[in-house]
């Protein structure tokens, strides 16, 4: 029955494409565009250095670049980095171009989550994620918040993330490093969700049906989230049936718990309160805590520790809070109030995220036939794309040194953070779905990294190769190998 259901010319255009793929890399002298295949081919061929492509591409273009996929796929492209046209897509014409069904189709394990949702199911759960993020024990769990320095920063924000948003505590960080099976999954649903982004439908449909490549990791790793996260639901359910845990109880603060008590209001009006929308709400905030953090943290460290000028920076910055009489030669960690008007580690972490972009793009669809500030016309079935990456590299948005790591540029003259347009700096998106947790991961991001900077020297292992891995999460594809020594007896 799956043979009929997909049918035999695309399951016969799937293998020419698929065959052809593999044999992409001897064809070095591919023109531009083919007949048929369109620009497909090129995307292909660039696709172990697609960033720093389309980079290259939207620099000569001033911007913005239609690219068309094979004739037979429907991979019609507008990529675009004119801080005009992001302004206009997610602000002044926001309600033009929502995420759409085909953007939750490619993220379907998400669910009917804050990040696939659209008008009022998005206002809903906006409004209600706000609301608890506001809340008194949330900020009071965030300044009890410890950072134990001898780990790795995913194995950190997933505990951390974990914790606050299940309030279970997964062990990532015991001593022995545990292998966690959630979070592989995680990754490996990332790194399919970016094929997607890539490969044409009728090869993603021979990959379900053959049960091979992405597709099939991407099925095995959806069963996992799903069975992990029922069980936080069933235990916790049963937990305050049975009385063992106080909805009141600040101390075991979590967002699971607060979901669950969600009383009849205005904001829960509409919303479909059953075991799904847990679910779909845990997924989303975990991988809004755990991902976009820990890539951040690991591309500032890099950065900070192979630029020495901004490293000495930001450790006298740090002197400058600990107090006279306090030792300053010390293993120290930094409360959240010492460091909310620290200006240069603040600019340096936003300098960081300008180049290295812990979500490297993201895509829109048109309700309505459009035309856009630059120009030019984009309807239902074409793909707006931005490439946050490449924005943060282009030369006339940033200047002429705009591939540089210089915190300073985001330091005004009065030695205050100079403030840069959403529309410019994507990082936290922009318009009405500006990132709730900008704050929350602002705070995270500099305890950890005022704390590995003053107390730790981190020294790059020699010939280690940093380069971004095919994720919708900017990691790296080799990780981060480094030598770390204490600073202080």
């Amino acid at each position: 029955m799956a043979l009929f259901s997909l049918g035999y010319f695309e399951i016969f255009l799937a293998i020419i494409c698929f065959f052809y793929l593999r044999n992409l890399r001897s064809f070095k002298r591919l023109a531009w565009k083919l007949p048929i295949l369109g620009t497909f081919p090129y995307l292909i061929m660039n696709i172990h250095r697609i960033h720093d492509k389309c980079a290259e591409v939207l620099e000569k273009t001033r911007g913005t670049y239609h690219l068309k996929g094979p004739s037979f796929a429907n991979m019609d492209i507008l990529g675009t980095v004119d801080p005009a046209n992001v302004h206009y897509i997610m602000s002044s014409n926001f309600v033009n171009f929502p995420k759409g069904p085909e953007f939750k189709k490619i993220f379907e394990v998400l669910g009917d989550g804050i990040f696939n949702s659209d008008l009022d199911l998005w206002k809903c759960q906006r409004k209600l994620a706000r609301a608890l993020l506001n809340h008194q024990s949330f900020h009071k769990f965030l300044q009890g918040l410890m950072v134990d320095l001898q780990d790795v920063f995913q194995r950190l924000t997933f505990d951390t993330t974990c914790k606050f948003v299940t309030g279970y505590d997964p062990g990532c960080l015991s001593i022995d490093f545990p292998g966690v099976p959630f979070s592989k999954a995680m990754d490996e649903v990332e790194e399919a969700i970016f094929m997607r982004h890539i490969l044409p439908e009728i090869v993603l449909k021979l990959e379900r049906w053959l049960g091979i490549g992405q597709e099939k990791k991407l099925s095995k790793s959806w069963k996992i989230l799903d069975e992990v996260i029922c069980k936080y639901i069933s235990v916790k359910q049963e937990e305050l049936k049975k009385g063992t845990k106080s909805t009141n109880d600040e101390e075991g603060f979590d967002l699971l718990t607060s979901y669950i008590n969600l009383g009849d209001n205005e904001i829960t009006t509409g919303l479909k309160r059953d075991d799904k929308f847990l679910r779909d709400t845990i997924i989303n905030f975990m991988i809004a805590g755990r991902d976009t953090t820990s890539s951040a943290l690991t591309w500032f460290i890099w950065l900070v520790s192979t630029h020495p000028t901004v490293l000495n920076k930001i450790r006298e910055e740090l002197k400058s809070v600990i107090q006279v009489n306090e030792e300053a030669e010390n293993f120290r960690l930094f409360k959240v109030d010492e460091l909310k008007n620290l200006v240069y580690i603040h600019a340096a972490l936003c300098e960081s995220m300008r180049l290295y972009p812990p979500v490297p793009f993201q895509h829109k669809f048109p309700l309505q036939p459009d035309t856009l500030p630059s120009g030019h016309r984009v309807h239902p079935k074409i793909k707006v794309i931005f490439s946050l990456y490449a924005m943060g590299r282009m030369k006339f948005i940033w200047g002429k040194d705009s591939w540089e790591f210089k915190p300073e540029r985001w330091i005004s003259e009065r030695g205050t953070i100079k403030h840069e347009p959403s529309y410019k700096f994507l990082a936290f998106n922009a318009g009405p779905r500006t990132c709730l947790g900008k704050e929350v991961a602002f705070t995270q991001m500099k305890a950890v990294a005022a704390a590995m900077i003053h107390n730790y020297n981190v020294e790059m292992v020699e010939g280690h190769p940093v380069v971004p891995n095919l994720s919708v999460i900017l990691y790296m594809k080799h990780g981060l190998k480094v030598r770390v020594s204490k600073r202080w007896a």
